[in-house]
């Protein structure tokens, strides 16, 4: 039997310790291992408030800025017990909540200071807890994005943790870019303030671009046996400098990329879906769920700022219940510059997308949270346009429901590492339309299981949009078998965690 470590900063095995991607996997993989009769381990920090409830197990006592530190490790329970899988939280009181998910911070004026803070002291206490042998004897430790990256940063410097060199350590790049970068010294969030102990090998440590901070994203990339991209497309886009906004690449960190290429560590394997206990809606109650979901959300305080814009969609949400609309575009996504990067910089291909979905009597159906200057921009254009329907905030339900009675669903991502809402949409019989970049390229096939656009230049991209935009209603519109055909190939598609944990085994854990 293998013994695996997952360290991340997501688990959706837990309850409430989900922000994107990264949460599903962490789910899943373990999962997967486990069917095989191999043990896992999965610990993220607990937040200031996923400890509650949960099984004390041990004290982890270790040094930061020369000063004593004492963490609690705490077992905790799943939403789902599956044999040979644990589950545990670490709990230091400067381990805090940020405001993203209740995981992560946003700190505008100081990228990564907060998150810097809590990630490693988290980081430390996993490395003290493999050292004392709280998960067994160890096979593999498996960390995800920069979070845990420092993991392999105190395995390599730090004399107190030579001991966990004897592990294999793989190491997944979900989103590259955002990095952890910090400065090298001369602040609170600084390496030399909480590792003031260790000699910094600068070259080893240092950001490309900024060479006086570390950057944890290449950290990862360079100190693991295995580095993973996502998708098998993503790795071939991370080796070529970004271009933007024609093109996301290795956002600096190409060269790093290329070279754990040459030396056979890089890997691009797909992420996969889940098509066993899915969660399931029932038909016809799309409007009743997105009404519920408004009431909750004005009676929540943190939301009385949007209270007039949640009338407003209810209201024109009521409009449609005993008048349904004959065709709908929905998306569910985080409102950040990597979904919705087209929409703003270009709101009249967004509003030509609205004019020619009224002419099949159609709706665009978005739902999400995130960057504010994205969500005032919606929220500006539901008022302007009667056929865009914009629910400015959370529920899973309605979430199952859009994915339901969707006919198409859209995704212009200006990159993407992997993507788990296509495989949702096309999982349901929802052709997609995509930008083909990274992970869509591996899941959505041009006129046979949805649509997708690219282009050469900015502008080549926009006006390939609209026109795959209006193929695609134009054959739902004209062509019913066609559309149909889309349809009941893009249902058949399965992307199984089987077959990617296969590859994990054979590529990335070497067992």
């Amino acid at each position: 039997m293998n013994n695996f470590l997952f360290v991340s900063a997501e688990n959706d095995a837990i309850p409430n310790c989900k922000a994107g991607g990264m949460g599903d996997v962490v789910r899943d993989v373990p999962r997967e291992i486990a069917k095989r009769g191999d043990k896992a381990h999965v610990v993220v920090p607990a937040y200031s408030r996923l400890h509650k409830n949960a099984i004390f197990k041990t004290d982890l006592e270790f040094s930061l800025r020369g000063v004593d530190y004492k963490a609690e490790l705490y077992e905790v329970l799943p939403k789902k017990i599956i044999k040979n899988i644990t589950h545990y939280v670490i709990h230091h009181p400067e381990i805090t909540e940020g405001g993203i998910a209740h995981i992560y911070h946003d700190d505008p004026t100081e990228p990564f200071f907060n998150d810097f803070i809590k990630f490693m002291i988290f980081s430390t206490a996993v490395a003290e807890a493999i050292k004392i042998g709280a998960f067994g004897d160890l096979d593999i430790v498996h960390m995800h994005d920069w979070h845990s990256s420092a993991v392999l940063f105190l395995k390599t410097y730090h004399p107190a943790y030579k001991d966990l060199k004897k592990m294999r350590y793989v190491y997944s790049i979900h989103n590259l870019a955002i990095q952890g970068i910090r400065p090298f010294y001369d602040n609170y969030a600084s390496v030399h303030n909480w590792f003031n102990d260790i000699p910094l090998d600068h070259e080893a440590l240092k950001d490309p671009r900024y060479q006086d901070c570390i950057n944890l994203m290449a950290v990862g990339i360079r100190l693991a046996d295995a580095v993973h991209t996502v998708s098998p497309s993503y790795k071939e886009d991370v080796m070529l400098p970004s271009r933007p906004p024609e093109f996301i690449g290795g956002e600096g960190l190409e060269k790093d990329l290329q070279q754990a290429d040459n030396e056979g560590r890089l890997f691009g394997i797909l992420n996969a879906s889940n098509y066993n206990n899915i969660r399931t809606a029932e038909k016809g109650f799309l409007y009743r769920n997105i009404v519920k979901a408004l009431f909750r959300w004005l009676q929540d305080e943190s939301k009385k700022y949007k209270a007039d814009f949640l009338a407003h969609t209810g209201e024109k949400i009521m409009k449609y219940v005993g008048n349904r609309p004959k065709f709908i575009v929905s998306s569910v996504a985080r409102l950040t510059e990597q979904k919705f990067y087209f929409l703003k910089q270009s709101p009249e291909a967004f509003e030509a997308i609205l004019e020619r979905l009224k002419k099949v009597e159609g709706i665009f159906m978005l739902l999400g949270t995130g960057n504010p200057d994205y969500e005032e921009m919606f929220r500006e254009m539901s008022y302007k346009h009667d056929n865009f329907v914009f629910t400015n905030g959370q529920s899973e339900d309605l979430i199952d429901s859009i994915y339901l009675e969707t006919d198409l669903y859209f995704m212009p991502s200006l990159f993407e590492p992997c993507g788990i809402s296509q495989m949702l949409a096309m999982r349901n019989g929802n052709p997609c339309l995509v930008h083909h970049t990274g992970g869509l390229k591996d899941t959505v096939a041009h006129m046979k299981t949805g649509f997708a656009f690219g282009g050469d230049t900015y502008e080549g991209k926009i006006q390939n949009m609209l026109k795959v935009f209006d193929e695609a209603l134009t054959i739902w519109d004209k062509d019913k078998p066609k559309w149909k055909r889309i349809q009941a190939n893009a249902k058949k598609m399965r992307f199984t965690w089987e077959n990617s944990v296969d590859e994990y085994y054979k590529d990335l854990y070497l067992l």
